[in-house]
């Protein structure tokens, strides 16, 4: 639940509440995070008291409703601190809030809004599977209609927060006879309900204390009150907004780990003496600092930029295409910088840059791989120039 008077507070003040929050809490518990295996329970409540499930839902429905820019804005503070944590309300904020927001019924978005941005209804979005992954229309996971029910049978992979969600939001195909995306349908699917089972994985290469997990689904009936929007057939439509929405949050989440690893590894650098001098001070560490910087410092730009546009009313999913793509590389390159600056303690020990760098290198996955946002970005260059002779979402009068 979140606190009242959390409410009554103005974006200036929010911002520096969960920049301190940050500071304060969710960087000195990482080391209890990591040793535990899972985000403390504690923090988790912390999250929800202080409104971090909330930030995209409107107030009618309980949320914070924060615009696109501020919610970047949030996402640079908190994501100084592990990815992991934000993975923990990632999905409510994002791909599942928006997907009712924009396309459920007047019923849906009453029921579940609110508890959504209380924190007391945690859900996870339930696409991929083991033969649909990027190419999402070939999905498998059927759902029948029997009466006033669904009758639900398939299994999906790779979903955040699949081991802690109370609901799914689930894609499956509802008519066979129709191949590829439209044939798609999305329903919510209570978690606790018969037939339901996930599983989390052994290993995780990252985001270790927040994993990916399985569910599978055998015969789950599904009140045809969840069919999303009461619409058949547009379920990979409706997901669009939700999907544009979560990687401008994982380009952010990007720019916010580099700006806590160069903190961190200038830190390092400033108090590890060689040859008689602060590494900081060798021409050739200044150069790779100097050009780590200037890369965030790009995306950081990038991504403001798309979220302006964002607020603007058209969303510009090219440009956070872009973003996304360009953030999540240079957060890459920037942590293999810093775990070579930091030489043998960039490789053994406790020191938070390691961890990071583990952690980041998902997000070169998450929300769309590079290769197909580099596949796809080209085709609409290619389409969209053919048309007209311009960029797609370009700055052309």
């Amino acid at each position: 639940m979140i606190d009242k008077e959390i409410f009554d507070y103005d974006f200036p003040t929010y911002l520096k509440t969960i920049a301190d929050f940050t500071a304060s809490e969710l960087i000195p518990a990482e080391d209890e995070m990591v040793a535990a295996g899972a985000v403390p329970d504690r923090i988790v409540t912390r999250m929800a008291e202080l409104g971090l499930f909330a930030i995209s839902i409107p107030r009618s429905y309980g949320g914070l409703e924060w615009s696109m820019a501020q919610q970047v804005a949030l996402t640079l503070e908190f994501t100084r601190a592990s990815c992991v944590y934000r993975s923990r309300f990632s999905t409510v904020i994002g791909l599942c809030s928006q997907a009712i927001l924009d396309h459920g019924t007047d019923e849906q978005k009453q029921r579940l809004l609110p508890e959504m941005a209380a924190g007391e209804l945690v859900t996870a979005f339930a696409l991929t599977e083991e033969g649909a992954g990027s190419d999402a229309g070939h999905l498998t996971t059927t759902a029948r209609r029997e009466g006033d029910t669904y009758i639900v049978n398939g299994s999906k992979r790779y979903i955040t927060n699949a081991g802690w969600a109370d609901a799914f939001v689930v894609f499956a195909r509802t008519d066979q006879s129709i191949p590829g995306a439209d044939g798609v349908s999305a329903l919510i699917v209570d978690a606790s309900s018969p037939g339901v089972r996930t599983a989390l994985p052994a290993i995780m290469n990252g985001h270790a204390e927040a994993p990916v997990g399985e569910i599978y689904l055998e015969n789950v009936v599904v009140p045809a009150s969840n069919l999303l929007g009461d619409i058949e057939g547009e379920g990979l439509r409706m997901a669009l907004r939700g999907i544009n929405h979560a990687r401008l949050h994982v380009a952010a989440t990007c720019v916010g780990q580099a700006t806590r690893m160069l903190e961190e590894v200038t830190a390092h650098l400033n108090a590890r003496k060689q040859f008689g001098a602060p590494l900081s001070e060798l021409g050739a560490v200044q150069a790779t600092l100097g050009a780590s910087f200037a890369e965030m410092e790009a995306g950081r730009a990038l991504v403001m930029e798309s979220a302006r546009a964002f607020d603007e009313g058209d969303i510009p999913r090219h440009r956070i295409a872009a973003a996304k793509l360009y953030c999540s590389e240079m957060a890459s390159r920037v942590a293999d910088r810093c775990v070579q600056l930091m030489g043998g303690e960039g490789i053994v020990g406790p020191h938070p840059i390691p961890r990071m760098w583990r952690d980041v290198r998902a997000l070169r996955i998450y929300e769309g791989s590079s290769p197909i946002h580099e596949r796809n970005l080209a085709k609409a260059m290619i389409k969209q120039v053919g048309v007209d002779g311009t960029l797609p979402n370009s700055y052309r009068v």
